[in-house]
């Protein structure tokens, strides 16, 4: 199907969405789906809730943010279930200001961006259908005709709840144009677009002196006061303003806090009554969310002023921190490549995690619990498994400082350092190293980092460096071991096996003669201690193995090589140091022979068909590991 095609059979699909009809017809929608006569913040909260949720750990992970937003499950979680849910069931919550607040480049304008988008095509759905009295330029309500004492009537007989009291234009209309038969007003299907300014607004704030109230309220229109005779008149007003046009939507408030007063008060009655005054008219009633960001600093010195105390309580603060997980910052930096015109240079495995490790330890707070450093608790809260540390470690250390990940560096400024080494260096492939090098290069020219600051960064891109060391040597060591797997699984079924009799206090036969043996410690201890297993801890260790391994048989599954991390870890410790000492020969020899030359091809042939890497990176990944073992 051609873009053309595919152009017509949108714009088919569309056409067959359009529905027009009296208020009577309209009733009849109601009465068989109620939901269409949802409020703006229910209906944000069945949009997120309708792309799906998964439960893990005991925290709900929403799919609807999965693919742009990473590593901010919680902070996701708690904008959900304390902000729109409530809200969404009219609970108090809802006469409230939802602002963002956090880091820059931490997500908060990717989060609004997302809900409003979301908005837009679920309202292209069954069950995100929205219904406007037509010809409303604020896509009104058609449940507000209703009169207000006849809406104890309607409850009892729809269910359904009718807050707001028909605007003054639709007032005139009903008594001019319908002659007041409410049954007969034309209602129309809406779809939400803010390109098109239906239901989806989205306010700047710009020079106080010269940006008018009109922008958020409308505003008189002196054309036709001459045909109209009266500024009173509502066919005289143009309700134009954002608050008017993303009525049954959301309004996003861009850097709210930086905005003149005046333009704040008029979202106190907004959000309290869900009603704002526009020129010489009564309350016009608007169902919108608000949504709005703002920095740290700015939040702080708004909440100090205490002129602004009236909106304090009017306002639900959400944080918004930065990421704290490396492998979802990765991701982070994987996407932001994907959509520049970057995506073309090969960058090599590895690169984008050193990056993501350095900027998850310039945003982590200094512990007091004993025995854990930055890196340590990088690592758990990865979800790696750390020595002495279990799941409700991490937990204590999340509580310790539960706003973590305010300060430190942004996505943005990885991103720009990764982007000027690509263009410095002038070759399709960039590796870890470069992408270090350039990070350390960039924090002179960063404005915002004080000296102390700077210092530190320079430390953890050392302590990213030490752990990409560790990173490299481990990849061309698997690399060279032929059939990687198939070694591993053979060592740990061999040490199973002794562990097995070691624990029974059974002996162990040889395969090739038959005789009883006695468990085989000396093999058993060279695969211990590559994980510091002492002597006095190695009983403990493979009982533990041995209960595990019984977990997994009465679960009816097979206890595989990946089945206990500190294990697999040990296994493949051990392989690394029987072949050390064979990478570091073949490797660092300036004259290959040719046995040690068809063995660094093999290696690099299978750095690219297996790991990701290309020719360049794979030579490059190889001569610095020659280089850190022979040091």
């Amino acid at each position: 199907m051609s873009i053309l095609d595919k152009v017509k059979h949108h714009r088919e699909e569309e056409r067959q969405l359009v529905w027009e009809g009296t208020f009577a017809e309209y009733l009849e929608i109601v009465k068989e789906r109620p939901e269409v006569a949802q409020t703006a913040h229910s209906r944000v909260y069945n949009m997120i809730k309708s792309s799906g949720l998964t439960e893990k750990d005991g925290k709900k992970m929403y799919q609807f943010f999965g693919e742009e937003i990473f590593g901010l499950e919680d902070a996701i979680e708690k904008l959900v279930e304390e902000y729109f849910h409530p809200a969404a069931k009219r609970l108090d919550v809802r006469k409230r200001i939802l602002l963002l607040m956090g880091p820059v480049s931490g997500g908060k304008s990717t989060i609004v961006t997302m809900l409003k988008r979301g908005l837009e095509a679920y309202s292209r759905t069954d069950e995100g259908a929205v219904y406007a009295i037509k010809g409303c330029p604020m896509h009104e309500d058609p449940l507000h005709l209703i009169p207000n004492h006849l809406r104890e009537d309607f409850y009892e007989e729809y269910g359904i709840r009718v807050e707001g009291s028909l605007s003054p234009l639709n007032t005139m209309r009903l008594e001019k144009e319908y002659d007041g038969r409410v049954e007969d007003v034309k209602v129309e299907r809406i779809f939400f677009s803010e390109d098109k300014r239906v239901g989806v607004g989205t306010f700047s704030p710009s020079d106080p002196k010269s940006q008018d109230i009109a922008d958020l309220t409308g505003s008189i229109d002196f054309s036709t006061i001459a045909e109209y005779g009266s500024e009173s008149d509502p066919r005289a007003y143009r309700f134009d303003g954002e608050l008017n046009k993303a009525n049954r939507g959301m309004m996003e408030f861009q850097e709210m806090l930086k905005c003149d007063e005046k333009f704040l008060w008029h979202l106190l009655s907004l959000t309290q009554e869900g009603n704002f005054k526009a020129g010489r008219f009564a309350l016009i009633s608007a169902d919108e969310l608000i949504v709005a960001h703002t920095n740290e600093a700015e939040y702080r010195s708004f909440i100090s002023n205490k002129k602004n105390e009236a909106l304090h309580s009017r306002i639900i603060v959400m944080p918004i921190p930065y990421n704290l997980r490396v492998t979802q910052e990765e991701r982070i930096y994987d996407k932001m490549i994907r959509e520049s015109d970057m995506a073309h240079v090969h960058i090599a495995p590895h690169a984008l995690r050193v990056a993501a490790i350095f900027s998850i330890l310039t945003r982590l707070e200094d512990s007091k619990k004993q025995g854990v450093d930055h890196v340590k608790k990088m690592r758990l809260y990865d979800g790696e498994s750390v020595e002495g540390f279990n799941q409700l470690d991490v937990e204590e250390l999340r509580k310790e400082f539960p706003e973590e990940g305010m300060n430190g560096i942004d996505p943005r400024y990885v991103i720009n350092r990764i982007s000027s080494t690509i263009i410095r260096k002038e070759v399709p492939s960039i590796n870890a190293l470069d992408v270090l090098r350039s990070l350390k290069d960039g924090l002179d020219q960063h404005p915002s980092i004080s000296d102390e600051d700077r210092e530190n960064y320079m430390n953890y891109i050392a302590v990213a460096r030490r752990e990409y060391d560790e990173i490299a040597k481990k990849e061309v060591q698997k690399a060279f071991v032929y059939s990687y797997e198939e070694s591993a699984k053979t060592l740990m079924d061999n040490y199973l096996d002794n562990v097995e009799a070691y624990c029974n206090k059974n002996k162990l036969r040889d395969p090739l003669t038959g005789e009883e043996m006695n468990p085989d410690e000396k093999l058993m201890r060279s695969i211990e201690e590559q994980i510091g297993i002492s002597e006095n801890a190695k009983k403990a260790f493979r009982e533990e193995i041995l209960i595990r391994i019984s977990a997994y048989a009465r679960k009816g599954k097979r206890f595989e090589y990946n089945s206990h991390e500190r294990l697999r870890e040990a296994i493949q410790k051990k392989l690394f140091a029987d072949l050390k000492d064979v990478v570091k020969i073949t490797t660092t020899s300036k004259t290959p022979d040719e046995s040690q030359l068809k063995k660094i091809n093999e290696v690099i042939t299978r750095l690219i068909d297996e790991y990701g890497y290309n020719s360049i990176s794979a030579n490059e990944l190889l001569r610095y590991v020659g280089s850190l073992l022979n040091r």
